[in-house]
Order: structure tokens, then C-alpha cells, then sequence
């Protein structure tokens, strides 16, 4: 046997145990599967549950006022900077008052010339010189002249167009050199004040009779908390709560809705009038009541579903009934008995009959066995 024949002998049985199958790692699946996948869960307590409503809305200013001109002239100038915020009585235009200073002027005089012919008709009275009829209408005539005079200060302090409420102004309406009209009532600028501000809301009049119903049926008792919350257009919530100001007694007849107006703290004027909102407000406490949430409820042709996972870790789909809304969560009517492990996340890898792992929602899922060292 020659020498190449002889190493070839010797080296056979190393190359076929370098070729076999390696032992398995610790803690890796037989036969090489793939760990189950991980989904969170949630466990299904009853507890009190305050049932909210989230309804359309829209913002509206607190006040507002629309400067108008109440006497006629040429704007001579703009006193504010436009989008700043202004004070009551703080003047806004300057209308040309040129004729109404001269107005005043004679105004007065007039007023001063009819009071000291009232007091010589009172001592010409006193002696018998004239008669109470012609003292009567001095005293008149004075009086009308005191009437004049008041006229005429209005028209020049509207000359200096006071503004009529403190809060925001927007865009001047008119600029220098533009005619003001008393009689067309000229818009000069609009002032609105934004805090507190106002949500405006309705609510379906059989849903408000439906909820009374089941308070004085027992079924559910009444909000404890009068506040309500507001969620902005890119879906975040309103960072202070307000409160209902006020509802309607009847239902409008057109849209068989109720509307209410809620009141709401607006100190960095992050709401601004127009703005579509959505308020949710408390209608009424269930106790005992089962929860899940938004997310967790699937509808499928059989209807609305959950899928729980059972205790050998295999998913079942379980049909429910929702009724309300607490907050964010379903409140589920039917189909749910509490304890249930109802998977929140991860429902893609969660199939029907298949087996996962469940983890808790909110807490960090286990970390990964590091990879075994190599020989």
C-alpha cells in the first residue's frame, strides 16, 4: 500500500466527524424551528369605566366685535400693529375730526350761553318779571343744548375710533386716505378675543335620551366630573381641560341634534376660531364594566372579535359586543368574562390556532440567549 493511500486512510474518519451534525445549542427549538412569536397581551379586569363621547366641534372666539366707523370722515391713520392684542377703549383709527372739533366747539358754547340764560329767567322769576312758561323754556333750551353738546363729544372721541373690547386684532379693513361712512357703518378692522374660548358641539337627541333612560333605570350612574376633553385635528389632546358651559333645552328639528357649548382655558392661543376639534366629554360611570383597547377589536364577517390567548399559548378568536367608549378603550357588553389574555400588539403574528408567546404590554420583552461560543 503506498503512502498516499495510507494518509487517505487515516484522515476519512476526521473529515466525516468535522461533517456531522453539531449538537444543538441550549434553550435552541428541536429539529431547528423557529421560537413562537411575540405578541403582548393585556389582562381583562372589570372595573368602574366612566363612558365618554367623542363629537365634532368647532372653535369659536369668546367675544367678538367688529370696529366699525360711527361717523363719517377720512381715515387720517392706522394706530395698532395689525395681529397684535389690544386693550379696551385703546385707540385704533384716526378719522379726519376737523368739522367735529368745530362742532363741539359750538356745542359748547351754546350750552354755555343757555345755562346763563336759565339762571337770569330764575331771578327774573323769583321777582315776578316773567313767567314760569318762558322760565319752563329756558330751562328746555338749556337742556337741548346739554344734549347737543354730549353729541358732539361722542362724535369726536369715535373720531379717534375707541376699540370696544380688549383681546386679538386682525387685518386692518381699510387703509390711510379711505372714506369712512357712518350710514354704510364701515368695517374697519375686527377685535376677538381667544381666552377662554368656546367649543361648539352637538350631540343626537335619542343618544341623550337613551342615556337618561339607563341612569334612571340604574344601568348607569351620572359623571361625577363635569370636565371635558378636547383632541386636536393632528390627533393629539388639548393640554387643559374646559368644562360645559351651557346645552340647548330642545332639538333642533332639521338635524335632531342638541347642541351644547363647552368653555376652555386659551392662554398661549393655541386655539384659533374655526378650527375643527373633537370633544370628549363624560356621559355617565358603569361599574363593573370590561375594557379593551380601540385596537384590539377586529370585525370580521361574523362580526366584532378579539383574540385571546389560551394557557397553551395557542390563539382563539373570541366574538364580543361593544358598547360605549371609556376614553380610547371599548366597553364590551358581551363576550368577555374577565381574566381573558387579549393581544393588543403584534395581532399580524397572532393567527387563529397558531401558538405565540405573550408578553405583558408595556414591559420589555426577555432578552435574546447570546450566541454560543465557538470551539
Amino acid at each position: 500500500m503506498s503512502l498516499r493511500q495510507n494518509i487517505s486512510i487515516i484522515l476519512l474518519p476526521l473529515l466525516l466527524n468535522a461533517c456531522g451534525d453539531k449538537p444543538a445549542a441550549p434553550g435552541a427549538p428541536a429539529g431547528g424551528m423557529p421560537p413562537p412569536p411575540e405578541v403582548e397581551v393585556i389582562t381583562v379586569t372589570a372595573g368602574n369605566a366612566t363612558l365618554t363621547r367623542d363629537l365634532p366641534g368647532r372653535v369659536q372666539a369668546y367675544r367678538t366685535a367688529q370696529v366699525r366707523a360711527r361717523v363719517d370722515g377720512v381715515v387720517e391713520q392706522r394706530l395698532f400693529r395689525e395681529g397684535s392684542e389690544v386693550k379696551a377703549d385703546t385707540q385704533l383709527f384716526r378719522i379726519d375730526a376737523r368739522s367735529y372739533l368745530a362742532a363741539l366747539a359750538a356745542a359748547k358754547a351754546d350750552t354755555l350761553a343757555a345755562q346763563q340764560a336759565t339762571e337770569r329767567s330764575r331771578r327774573l322769576l323769583e321777582k315776578g318779571m316773567v313767567s314760569r312758561q318762558a322760565h319752563d323754556l329756558a330751562v328746555s333750551r338749556a337742556r337741548q343744548a346739554e344734549a347737543a353738546l354730549v353729541r358732539a363729544e361722542e362724535d369726536v372721541r369715535y373720531a379717534n375710533v375707541p376699540a370696544p373690547i380688549s383681546g386679538h386684532i386682525g387685518r386692518a379693513a381699510v387703509t390711510e386716505g379711505a372714506l369712512a361712512s357712518k350710514s354704510a357703518a364701515t368695517l374697519l378692522a375686527t377685535i376677538e378675543q381667544l381666552d377662554p374660548i368656546y367649543v361648539n358641539f352637538s350631540q343626537p337627541g335619542t343618544d341623550l335620551l337613551r342615556l337618561r333612560r339607563a341612569i334612571d333605570g340604574g344601568t348607569l350612574h351620572r359623571a361625577a366630573s363635569p370636565e371635558v376633553e378636547l383632541l386636536l385635528e393632528d390627533g393629539s389632546t388639548y393640554s387643559r381641560r374646559g368644562r360645559i358651559f351651557f346645552s340647548d333645552m330642545a332639538v333642533d328639528p332639521a338635524t335632531g341634534m342638541v347642541g351644547l357649548r363647552a368653555e376652555f382655558p386659551n392662554p398661549k392661543r393655541e386655539l384659533l376660531p374655526g378650527m375643527f376639534v373633537r370633544v370628549r366629554f363624560p356621559q355617565a360611570q358603569q361599574h363593573n364594566a370590561l375594557r379593551v383597547p380601540q385596537r384590539a377589536v377586529q370585525i370580521g364577517p361574523q362580526g366584532q372579535f378579539v383574540l385571546s390567548v389560551a394557557a397553551d399559548g395557542k390563539v382563539v378568536p373570541l366574538p364580543v359586543l361593544t358598547g360605549g367608549m371609556a376614553d380610547s378603550d371599548f366597553i364590551v357588553s358581551s363576550g368577555l368574562q374577565g381574566g381573558e389574555q387579549i393581544v393588543v400588539n403584534g395581532l399580524q403574528k397572532a393567527r387563529p390556532g397558531s401558538v405565540v408567546t405573550a408578553v405583558p404590554a408595556g414591559q420589555p420583552a426577555p432578552a435574546a440567549a447570546p450566541p454560543a461560543a465557538k470551539p
